[in-house]
């Protein structure tokens, strides 16, 4: 059993759902985990006021939404909730909308769900496992398709070669250009949910383009994120946490698809000028 199905009980998987909009989606997904003991309702509206406070940036690659909030006494363990919709909905995001799969995730400290979000980054990056996501049609079956190997989609072949990294772990650089500091921000509005896909995705492509010993990944949330900022080459991020950031000092670049290893290498190849 993977860390990500064990996070996910039965009885926190609901397929083909009908719901008026977001904030119902998002309170049938914390339902489920208040359901099963795992939450009390004051988490579930946590996580339906982040989207109200800080906007659709929860909804991390086409179709899909993570819905979270910051770890309290109203998680009572760490877990996950499944609910794929029978109708699309609109949660508000420019590229990703419409939605037809929301994972809430409860979780009790910003460490115990890390291996769980990396095989759920992947599995969603997969093509053809999102495909059999949208067809299972049972916890069982879905069960299947998160214990099988999450292996890469394959639609990033564009990053599996990346440039040869200078004595400052960069590529080529012109005389003009500031050396690396060697550590890259992921921002999300809680620090321990979409940042931590789009990090994991990110420290994938490092690893092929062979950077991975030079730069440090960090997930942080909008307020270390302000803090720290000028600790880090760049901040990658969603473009509702950018309106929230506002100039912080040093690069802030928007990723759509927090799943997708190509849009992420083109960030790469921009940001460091290779």
């Amino acid at each position: 059993m993977s860390d990500l199905s064990g996070l996910l009980k039965d009885d926190a998987v609901a397929l083909d759902v009908s719901v008026r909009d977001w904030r119902e989606a998002i309170r049938v997904a914390g339902g489920l985990l208040e359901d099963t003991g795992s939450i009390t309702p004051a988490y579930t509206e946590a996580m339906v006021d982040s989207v109200d406070a800080n906007g659709p940036y929860i909804v991390v690659a086409p179709g899909f939404a993570f819905a979270h909030a910051r770890p309290s006494e109203a998680v009572k363990e760490t877990a996950l909730s499944w609910v794929r919709l029978k109708h699309p909905i609109h949660f508000g995001h420019a590229k990703n909308d419409p939605v037809t799969l929301v994972v809430a995730l409860a979780a009790q400290n910003d460490s115990a769900h890390t291996t769980a979000m990396k095989d759920l980054a992947k599995l969603l990056g997969n093509r053809s496992k999102r495909e059999r996501l949208d067809a299972v049609t049972s916890a069982s079956e879905l069960r299947q398709v998160l214990d099988g190997s999450p292996a890469s989609a394959g639609k990033a072949a564009s990053a599996s070669t990346g440039p040869t990294p200078d004595q400052d772990g960069r590529g080529a650089r012109d005389e003009e250009t500031v050396p690396s500091k060697g550590k890259i921000l992921t921002v999300c509005g809680n620090g321990l949910g979409t940042s931590l896909f789009l990090k994991n995705t990110l420290e994938d492509v490092l690893t092929q383009w062979g950077w991975a010993k030079y730069l440090t990944v960090e997930a942080t949330d909008t307020i270390s994120a302000k803090g720290r900022a000028k600790e880090a080459d760049f901040l990658l991020t969603s473009g509702e946490i950018a309106r929230t950031l506002g100039d912080v000092g040093v690069p802030i670049h928007v990723i759509d698809d927090f799943t997708d290893e190509i849009e992420i290498d083109r960030a790469l190849r921009s940001l460091y000028a290779v």
